[in-house]
């Protein structure tokens, strides 16, 4: 599956390995990631698609705030970022 804008990932790599992701933003190597609690929308996470792994699920509309990103986490069957 491809990684597009709105994506929710999996980190397999680095200090952030098996924490939830939502991409902001991607190109044909990076993307750019944020949880809306330790990685902020202001200043989102550049990690290479080879380290983060799509779990099939896509947030629709825009994600402009943090709390947009933390309140999906909270919704029923969304647990995915808590």
């Amino acid at each position: 599956m491809n990684t597009v804008k709105g994506s929710i990932v999996k980190a397999v790599a680095g200090r952030e390995k098996n924490g939830f992701f939502v991409v902001l933003d991607c190109d044909s190597v990076f993307a750019y990631i944020a949880d809306g609690k330790r990685r902020k929308v202001e200043k989102p996470k550049k990690k290479k698609l080879i380290h983060i792994s799509p779990t099939g699920s896509v947030i629709e509309g825009s994600i402009k705030t943090n709390p947009q990103i933390t309140t999906f986490g909270d919704s029923p069957g969304n647990l995915l970022l808590r």
